[in-house]
């Protein structure tokens, strides 16, 4: 059996809620704002479906045409991709595991740049950081707005803050970059 990647994690998920056919999920992934979590597009996601539907993780419910689209099978979750699922979560949530994010490799390679272009750079991730925490945040008060329960958008709290500490470390970096408290 393959391992279950972030994106077959998800796709289980919406699975949960009903049958779908990969397009749908693609489609759920971006009205919800889910492919800011998990990298999806529509290649991937189709592969993940036949691999997860080989693994027996999902299975086919029926094939149906519009018009002259494709044909569009949908897929509902197994009660192995079910119990697969919980126990990819359970240790997801249960074991730190370090991701080797590129940004740390860039930290640690900075000074081989100009001080003042190290700066500029910094101030460019912080607007950009900033327009992160506008999207989050308004996404946030939508689902606040819609009364959906915390337990379906808690992973928009957390990446909040985790973009907002982001966000105060680099401006603080700039600072010190900027009066000279690190020797560049």
């Amino acid at each position: 059996m393959s391992a279950l990647t972030p994106l077959g994690i998800a796709i289980l998920g919406l699975l949960l809620e009903r049958p779908m056919h990969p397009y749908e999920m693609f489609q759920t992934f971006v009205a919800r704002s889910e492919d800011r979590i998990v990298k999806v597009r529509p290649g991937s996601l189709y592969h993940t479906v036949e691999r997860l539907d080989r693994d027996g993780l999902v299975r086919a419910t029926g094939t149906e045409r519009e018009g002259n689209r494709p044909e569009r099978t949908t897929y509902e979750i197994t009660d192995a991709g079910h119990d697969r699922m919980l126990e990819r979560i359970t240790e997801m949530l249960a074991e730190w595991k370090y991701e080797y994010p590129e940004f740390p490799l860039a930290l640690a390679e900075a000074h081989n740049l100009p001080r003042d272009t190290v700066i500029r750079l910094l101030q460019k991730r912080v607007l950009m950081l900033r327009g992160q925490l506008e999207l989050v945040g308004r996404a946030v008060d939508q689902v606040e707005d819609k009364n959906l329960d915390r337990k379906y958008w808690v992973e928009a709290s957390y990446l909040r803050v985790l973009t907002q500490a982001e966000t105060d470390w680099i401006e603080s970096l700039i600072d010190e970059l900027k009066n000279g408290t690190i020797d560049w």
